[in-house]
């Protein structure tokens, strides 16, 4: 019998750590899903600045950690107002935190995000934790979204791929059959986002202007490729700081070229892991704030064989997609119902995941 649809929430604080995306979408867990509201609360200079602290240290303090969960509670109880939707017809609430450490082949993960005080806070069963289930099966624990990007775009030509470019790049390939591959292509925004903001004191190359204005320095980029990740085959994903030498060697380089020279990095970065696909795609859809660089997108249209659109073209928001994804997979989570697969993991076989905490 067919799982029932209810309302569910999903909330994603991202390795870009701009701040946080909420999602109100109706969903069977399956082939139902129904965006219904979606909000962006960005963090404060300071916050984010804590954040980056202890992303770069592994770990947090219990008060950051209390403190980012009182955020998202915030952020749920904005969406439900805007949305109009009272909280006691949300069923379940998808809770990612804030990932600070991810060193799969360690066997650790680490989000931060108080799952309990969450449910406590709105009154609402919350599922979090979803990665450390998949970690400790031997998977990559990353990325959790492939089964959302399949369900949205069951209608499309096959086979296609989801491209998601937040800090970090990963990719869905969706083919006939509901064949699946995905994996992280490297590097996203992070990378330039640092860059950007060591050298104009903004925390975003915004429109591409800082690359726009630059020269790629190809002998720079080479020795970035030449990275041993790009050689492992997938499944395969990656820490927010997997590739924090890249400023070492652009560092010699002026403020635009070093910006021009990192955002080639990572189109070519998908490009090297488009080799790695079973059958080339019709197109490539590109969700998160990646797809808001002009320079980026026309890189990846540059280098790569098949048409490059935003995922609004088949009206999805790309913001919204990964808040999206959490939602529907805590209705999955508490369904029973997989969230991985040894195809987007590389776990052993189909897996659920995530931790169910019911207010008090």
């Amino acid at each position: 019998m067919p799982n029932k649809s209810v309302l569910a929430v999903g909330l994603m604080s991202g390795t870009s750590m701009d701040g946080i995306d909420v999602a109100l979408i109706e969903t069977d867990g399956e082939n139902v899903v129904r965006p219904r509201a979606f909000l962006t609360t960005p963090y404060q200079p300071t916050f984010r600045a804590s954040l980056a602290q202890a992303v770069a240290a592994g770990h947090a303090e219990a008060a950051l950690e209390e403190d980012l969960t009182r955020r998202h509670a915030e952020a749920v109880r904005s969406l439900l107002a805007e949305a109009k939707v009272s909280a006691r017809n949300i069923a379940v609430i998808g809770f990612h935190g804030h990932t600070v450490f991810h060193a799969p082949a360690e066997r650790r993960t680490v989000q931060i995000g108080d799952g309990a005080l969450l449910a406590r806070l709105t009154g609402l069963a919350v599922v979090n934790d979803f990665r450390s289930a998949d970690v400790a099966a031997g998977g990559e624990g990353a990325p959790l979204a492939p089964v959302f990007h399949r369900a949205i775009t069951a209608s499309l030509r096959k086979p296609v791929a989801v491209l998601n470019i937040g800090g970090v790049a990963n990719l869905t390939w969706i083919g006939e059959n509901e064949a699946l591959l995905a994996f992280d292509t490297g590097p996203g925004n992070a990378l330039i986002d640092d860059w950007a903001l060591t050298h104009t004191g903004t925390p975003v190359d915004k429109d591409g202007a800082l690359a726009a204005a630059g020269r790629v320095d190809d002998g720079v980029l080479a020795a970035l490729m030449a990275d041993p990740y790009f050689a492992r085959r997938p499944p395969k994903s990656l820490d927010r700081n997997h590739f924090r030498n890249a400023a070492t060697r652009v560092g010699t380089l002026s403020a635009e070229d070093g910006a021009a020279t990192l955002t080639a990095f990572t189109a070519a970065a998908v490009a090297d892991a488009s080799e790695h696909l079973p059958v080339q795609v019709t197109e490539w859809l590109v969700t998160g704030g990646g797809r808001r660089n002009p320079v980026l997108m026309r890189a990846l249209g540059t280098r790569l064989a098949a048409p490059v659109r935003a995922i609004e073209a088949i009206g999805w928001n790309g913001d919204a997609i990964e808040a999206q994804a959490f939602a529907y997979m805590a209705v999955r989570s508490r369904n029973g119902l997989p969230i991985s697969f040894p195809e987007t993991s590389g776990v052993p076989k189909p897996m659920t995941g995530g931790r169910l905490h019911k207010p008090n």
